[in-house]
């Protein structure tokens, strides 16, 4: 028989790292983690952002709410070490966290420095990974880790430039870290929503060509909302899909099924 419930992630503990302000898909997630019964810890990525996270997290009733720039190995570590310390254990982790340098990001990827090219990896890619180091020993029960990719990773979206190899190697990461982290119960997912009204891509060029293109072309004929991200992400965060790991899970309206 199977057993359902209204809030099927009662009682489980989830880190939300990403969100920037109410428009973020981060927030989205922690909104629908939240409302399906999850207890949060929420980061901001500065004191800049602080102000505009703060009131969010105290929506959300987070009891933990630290700095993290993930830049900064210490703070990531220090967001860990307060959890296992609140809590003990850690049910699922959402990394929502990308950058690109706007030159390398406006220009050719033929023209990318090297620098910019490193800078967009460590943040995009690479602080994914170590989420997910310190994330395990906290799981001993199992999880989940989530991060955010883009179409781009899969077919090249023009003026999406470098971070198009950047996303593709976030996708390939999940998949080896679904692999290695598969036999402790640790599921790892990429989440792929088209692209959602946000502050976040406004560095992207011609943005708004891009919304007007995947409304008008998705067989759906609409843009996703943070929520609607939030949701599909939370849902996998649950026992329900408790069978279901390494996917690139596509939220866009049937965008990417097209030629």
């Amino acid at each position: 028989m199977i057993e359902t419930t209204s809030k099927p992630l009662s009682g489980k503990k989830g880190l939300v790292l990403g969100i920037a302000n109410e428009q973020s898909i981060a927030y989205g997630c922690a909104q629908a983690f939240r409302a399906l019964g999850a207890e949060l810890a929420i980061t901001y990525a500065n004191d800049k952002a602080k102000r505009y996270v703060e009131p969010l997290a105290r929506e959300l009733e987070a009891p933990i709410f630290l700095p993290c720039d993930v830049r900064e190995q210490a703070q990531l570590e220090a967001v860990f070490q307060a959890i296992r310390q609140s809590w003990g254990s850690l049910d699922f982790a959402l990394h929502a966290i990308a950058f690109a340098p706007k030159d390398d990001l406006h220009g050719r990827l033929a023209d990318c420095s090297r620098d910019g090219f490193l800078v967009a990896m460590d943040i995009s890619c690479h602080s994914f990974i170590r989420m997910a180091r310190l994330a395990e020993p906290l799981m001993e029960k199992g999880g989940a880790l989530f991060t955010m990719s883009y179409y781009g990773a899969e077919k090249v979206v023009e003026h999406y430039n470098v971070m198009g190899p950047v996303k593709a190697a976030l996708e390939s990461a999940v998949r080896y870290l679904a692999y290695e982290l598969g036999p402790k119960g640790i599921r790892v997912h990429a989440i792929s929503p088209g692209p959602v009204k946000t502050r976040a891509p406004s560095g992207i060029g011609h943005f708004d060509e891009l919304l007007d293109q995947a409304a008008k072309r998705a067989p759906l004929k609409k843009l996703v909302s943070i929520e609607e991200v939030g949701m599909v992400t939370a849902v996998l965060a649950t026992d329900y899909a408790k069978l279901i790991t390494g996917e690139t899970v596509y939220v866009d309206g049937g965008y990417h099924i097209l030629g």
